[in-house]
């Protein structure tokens, strides 16, 4: 099967909100703490700030398998909320998703992102694309972000 990579649009905003609810337990279960935003964000939420990022899908036939957003602040592009499918992943499809949303953004001269900090996944992922390890954040007993940042190569 291959995977489309394009821009996702706000009619697409129901299935994205779906498949976060369902990617995310993952790092819930990791975290033991169901209240991270990925799932507690409402649908009404997800689709208010859809228009300030920018949002690319990854589409499998014709089903929603994988999506990524990042806006730029401070002159940094921030990336957020990458997510496969979990029957989906292992596959390329983040690899994918980042790399597209990177290239949405040649003007940005960095990258930043954060996971949590038991997503060895996760964070091997972003490694292995090129970024790097920049602090680690507690957030709660037994629970840290992960931040790394990319910066672009000339």
């Amino acid at each position: 099967m291959t995977n489309r990579i394009e821009h996702a649009v706000l009619e697409d905003a129901p299935a994205i909100w779906a498949l976060q609810r369902l990617a995310y337990q993952s790092e819930a279960v990791l975290n033991d703490d169901w209240s991270i935003p990925p799932l507690t964000q409402t649908l009404e939420a997800l689709i208010e700030e859809f228009p300030g990022f920018t949002v690319i899908k990854a589409v499998t036939a014709g089903q929603l398998v994988g999506t990524v957003r990042a806006r730029v602040v401070q002159e940094a592009c921030e990336i957020s909320r990458l997510m496969v499918h979990p029957s989906m992943q292992q596959r390329g499809i983040g690899s994918s998703l980042l790399k597209a949303i990177e290239s949405a953004f040649p003007e940005a001269a960095k990258f930043k992102l954060f996971t949590g900090g038991k997503s060895a996944r996760n964070i091997r992922l972003y490694q292995q694309a090129g970024y790097r390890i920049t602090r680690t954040e507690a957030i709660a007993p037994g629970a840290s972000l992960v931040f790394l940042e990319k910066l672009r190569l000339s």
